[in-house]
């Protein structure tokens, strides 16, 4: 009883079922209106093609006539739908074999109408003539009262369908009723999938998207739930995330004031400007943290714009520093993502081949599907050990942190956080010739 009250409901399983049912249900249908119709007009009976009822009257005519007139007479009345002749002998007609030919239609129907003795009704369909199928047609012999014999010919319809035509197409119909009902149902379910998948994008491209709105089966319905409910969970823990480093923004900094306040009245010149080189490094320190954590880049709404334009952008402020990039793609390439955060992802890549290599140069690909941003220098790489390592936040190849040789080791991991809200990823390889490859790989979204 629990499975038909789960059928009763709206479910996907109650979905799946109708389905099944109103494809078995539709296709006998149609199946058996063909048969209904076909079999009328492939082969009528012949109290349904006005046969019976002409043979009468002129059966009623011509035993009237002399028998010199009575074959004249049958071919007088005969046309292109029934021909009539006179036969002495029932041998000269070349019937087929049947093992009872005589009709019990045609007698029921017939004798009323001759008010006469009984007399021998044979009737023969098409069907009947196998061993010589060219000849066939429908047949009604008669026999007169002085034992001669007329046969009414009527030829076999030509609209009539084979065996295997007929099959083809109970098959056909039965394919056509199931595709039109598995459509109509599998686009009351595609809907809700889709329009939840456009949500869980929309999400991971804004964070502060609206909530999904619960439609469909009661699987579907339930699972857009849990994830709105997840979706609020996280804009509850970003809010309270950037309002917390607001907080330690503050307090960490007030003691630095005060402690290069204080370190105003050392005397000693020395110790003095290592106080404020710790100073200025944990304030860089705690600046580059923070900008990683918060990152206003990454709450940026997506919208369309032109990737190729922000290339070349970027790369006219480098050349406006007398640093010289080669580019390599098209010259515009629409793109649905965040202009702001993906232009800091090319920063941070461009600044560590500027840096740390040689020859900078930036190639942008479009594929099915996806785009391609690959940033090449020629430098010293970095070992095969470490490609993975270089993403973990404050790691840096080398070991001081001075501001001055490289920051503090966050700006690949923000890059590559920036490229995974994307859906995208961020790989870096060693090139054979020496130097660095940075690959983003980005997904191609619907804006």
């Amino acid at each position: 009883m629990n499975w038909l009250k789960r059928i009763r409901r709206d479910t996907v399983a109650r979905w799946i079922a109708l389905t099944i049912i109103l494809a078995m249900l539709i296709s006998l249908a149609l199946n058996g209106l063909f048969i209904q119709l076909a079999g009328v007009w492939a082969r009528p009976p012949l109290t349904e093609i006005g046969l019976l009822e002409k043979a009468a009257a002129v059966t009623r005519v011509i035993e009237a006539a002399p028998a010199p007139l009575r074959s004249q007479l049958a071919q007088a009345v005969s046309d292109e739908g029934l021909t009539i002749s006179w036969h002495l002998e029932r041998q000269e007609m070349n019937l087929p074999a049947v093992e009872d030919p005589i009709s019990d239609t045609g007698m029921s129907i017939l004798q009323p109408l001759f008010k006469s003795v009984e007399r021998r009704i044979e009737a023969y369909e098409p069907s009947d003539w196998t061993e010589n199928p060219a000849q066939a047609h429908y047949a009604l012999v008669i026999e007169l009262p002085d034992a001669s014999w007329l046969m009414f010919s009527a030829p076999s319809r030509s609209w009539g369908l084979d065996e295997m035509p007929r099959y083809l197409i109970v098959v056909l119909l039965a394919l056509i009723s199931t595709a039109l009902v598995a459509l109509i149902a599998t686009r009351r379910l595609a809907t809700p999938l889709q329009r939840f998948a456009e949500g869980a994008r929309r999400f991971g491209a804004d964070f502060r998207a609206p909530p999904i709105e619960p439609i469909g089966p009661q699987e579907i319905r339930q699972a857009i739930l849990a994830f709105n409910a997840m979706q609020a969970q996280l804009q509850h823990f970003i809010r309270d995330r950037t309002q917390m480093l607001a907080a330690i923004s503050h307090d960490l900094r007030a003691p630095l004031t005060r402690m290069r306040l204080r370190g105003e009245f050392i005397e000693d010149t020395e110790q003095q400007q290592r106080l404020f080189r710790d100073v200025d490094e944990m304030q860089a320190m705690i600046n580059s943290a923070l900008e990683f954590f918060r990152d206003d880049a990454r709450l940026e709404p997506a919208t369309q714009f032109d990737l190729a334009e922000l290339l070349q952008t970027l790369l006219d402020d480098y050349r406006d520093q007398q640093i010289d990039i080669a580019f390599n793609g098209p010259a515009r390439l629409v793109y649905f993502g965040r202009p702001l955060g993906l232009k800091r992802v090319m920063t941070n890549l461009l600044d560590n081949a500027i840096k740390y290599a040689s020859e900078p140069a930036i190639e942008l690909i479009a594929d099915d599907g996806q785009v391609r941003i690959k940033v090449l220098d020629r430098g010293p790489g970095i070992p095969e050990a470490s490609l993975e390592q270089v993403f973990v936040p404050f790691f840096r190849m080398e070991g001081s942190r001075n501001k001055s040789t490289g920051g503090v080791g966050l700006g690949l991991s923000a890059a590559r956080a920036i490229v995974l809200e994307h859906g995208g990823e961020l790989k870096l390889r060693n090139r054979t010739k020496g130097g660095l490859a940075a690959l983003v790989v980005l997904p191609v979204q619907a804006g």
